[in-house]
């Protein structure tokens, strides 16, 4: 918003003349840029109580009060070649654990369904720790299954410039590394901050996936052994956009530009990512 000065009647006067002369005011091109502002890491800790957390204990459908779905097809930017559904097919609770699954079904023009399971209501967080307990599909090459963070509105503009958070993401053709990273305006897609870690077991066995978040840095986990640090750069939001809120997504893809890079087997699917639990802890503010 523009600010416009109003000049008082007095100014009229000769004796104020000078001080109103335009010839003495301050110009835009003589006001220097605002400085950085640099965060200083101040050891923030965060709730031993979740503020959103889904254990599925329980049978079925999934909780509608937690999760919603994004639905369709078309690619999604990627190549993807399922149509996302809402189907018990695609997910559903069963023995305490969530099942994220693609699976052959011919639909809307895609030949394959699978979920993209999308938190609500105090599903998300501006600063916090973020968990969840998966295990991986065992696939022939072709799934792209994922674990990752969006903004709820994109300030910045539409991606990348609002910015995402990868907790998790594995391609099937390269199974045995999970990789974590961050994308925004000036460091995206191919070219985003990532960090790739081996896990031997990731497709025969739970493993934790989690970020920590604050105003200083981002921090992945992988069972609670620190693999990944991006550092707020100080530069605004170009390359630090998360500083507003964001919610998670959990979902199986098949294909994609990187997913299906290696080609799509036959027999991709089933291709099954299973949860054992999701949880938010927020940032204690100091």
């Amino acid at each position: 918003m523009k600010r416009y000065l109003f000049i008082p009647l007095c100014c009229v006067a000769a004796s104020f003349l000078a001080s109103c002369s335009k010839n003495n005011a301050v110009k835009p091109a003589d006001i220097p840029p605002a400085p950085p502002v640099v965060v200083i890491d101040s050891g923030w800790t965060f709730e031993t109580t979740p503020s959103f957390a889904d254990e599925f204990n329980y049978s079925g459908t999934p909780d509608t009060t937690k999760w919603g779905y994004d639905l369709g097809g078309g690619g999604w930017g990627n190549q993807e070649l399922e149509d996302y559904t809402n189907s018990i097919k695609n997910a559903y609770v069963s023995n305490g654990v969530l099942h994220i699954s693609a699976i052959n079904q011919a639909l809307n023009n895609e030949i394959y369904t699978s979920a993209r399971m999308v938190s609500k209501n105090n599903g998300w967080l501006r600063y916090g720790r973020i968990e969840a307990y998966a295990k991986l599909p065992a696939s022939p090459k072709g799934s792209w299954p994922a674990i990752w963070m969006l903004p709820n509105d994109y300030v910045y503009g539409n991606w990348p410039n609002s910015g995402e958070v990868d907790i998790m993401e594995q391609v099937s053709f390269d199974p045995l590394n999970v990789h974590f990273s961050v994308h925004n305006q000036v460091n995206n897609g191919g070219n985003s901050h990532t960090e790739t870690t081996a896990i031997p077991t990731d497709t025969s066995a739970f493993h934790k996936y989690r970020v920590d978040w604050t105003p200083y840095a981002i921090r992945g986990y992988y069972d609670d052994v620190e693999i990944f640090t991006f550092v707020n750069p100080a530069t605004g939001p170009n390359q630090w956009p998360f500083d507003q809120k964001f919610h998670l997504l959990m979902n199986v893809a098949i294909g994609g530009s990187w997913g299906g890079s290696n080609g799509v087997a036959t027999n991709v699917c089933p291709a099954t990512m299973q949860v054992d639990y999701v949880r938010f802890y927020k940032m204690i503010h100091k």
